[in-house]
């Protein structure tokens, strides 16, 4: 099973934001966190990712500083400003209310399903 794109889209800052609490990184470093955590259910591409970095780092909630890596190239390093703090306490807060409303629903959904396997004739 992979994560679908509408799903993907909609946690996509919330996860950058909490990875760069980890400490600065960039952006192979980032997807390949990402891929982790979800133990490789969820790959995202640089088209995914790059846009996402910019429109953070716009929005004031991210900077970046170009740096050399381990080979001497080139590489982008995004941190986690004090407003992207800010920005991941609300998501947080956002996906707590949404992950609380599925779970009552599939509570109750699973509920349904076992009383109406119990009693014959029974639709959900």
């Amino acid at each position: 099973m992979k994560v679908g794109k509408d799903l993907m889209a909609a946690s996509a800052a919330p996860l950058v934001l909490a990875i760069l609490t980890e400490g600065e990184s960039y952006g192979y470093a980032i997807v390949r966190r990402v891929r982790e955590l979800s133990d490789g259910e969820i790959e995202w591409t640089d088209g995914l990712l790059y846009p996402l970095l910019h429109r953070l780092e716009d929005g004031g909630h991210v900077r970046s500083r170009w740096g050399a890596s381990d080979t001497g190239r080139k590489r982008r390093y995004y941190e986690i400003t004090d407003a992207g703090r800010g920005e991941l306490a609300e998501h947080r807060r956002q996906w707590a209310a949404v992950v609380a409303a599925l779970r009552t629903a599939w509570g109750d959904a699973a509920e349904a399903a076992s009383v109406a396997t119990m009693r014959p004739g029974v639709a959900l």
